[in-house]
């Protein structure tokens, strides 16, 4: 019970001992609770490399092509470098941060991006395998940036439950095109 109150302790900044589950009640509730921990949803955010790195970043990737100028690599605490991930030199010199190409430059990169799907692959391994994973850009646009179309790809990205109803509905559709 020790290294649970300890865990208490770290989590609310609390003492333990003034609440029913330290003292033996709410057994439900710790199950419940260490259960719903565990299968917890996985936290995506996005960060300028420019500021200082924190526990709370989990694992730090960099989403850029370039690395980014006056950082050295032992301050940016970058676990992975995909560089890879960034969106083409073409595409990048033709957006050059300009607000009015945002739209369309967020078009384009979720095509490149759709083509990465190793790399994809790649972030969700890492999602489930910290929890917590944090997408590091160096862009002064904290708004219009590749790590923002990264993110929000990846967020919209259909589980493999959900690819496999909507590849069945639509060879359905497919079959009944095709009978008539």
């Amino acid at each position: 019970m020790g290294a649970a109150k300890d865990h208490w302790n770290r989590l609310r900044g609390q003492d333990p001992s003034s609440h029913s589950i330290s003292r033996g009640g709410g057994l439900f509730l710790r199950r419940f609770l260490s259960a719903a921990l565990q299968f917890s949803s996985a936290v995506l955010q996005i960060k300028r490399i420019y500021e200082c790195p924190q526990p709370a970043d989990g694992c730090r990737i960099l989403v850029g092509r370039v690395w980014p100028r006056g950082v050295p690599k032992e301050r940016a605490e970058v676990a992975l470098w995909l560089k890879e991930i960034g969106p083409s030199t073409a595409l990048r010199k033709w957006f050059g941060h300009d607000p009015k190409r945002w739209p369309e430059f967020q078009k384009r990169y979720r095509q490149e991006l759709r083509d990465k799907r190793e790399l994809t692959a790649r972030i969700k391994q890492l999602e489930n395998e910290h929890r917590v994973v944090t997408l590091v850009f160096s862009a002064r646009d904290e708004e219009r940036n590749q790590a923002v179309v990264w993110r929000d790809f990846l967020a919209k990205r259909p589980r493999k439950s959900e690819r496999r109803r909507a590849d069945k509905r639509e060879r359905r559709r497919a079959h009944r095109n095709a009978r008539g």
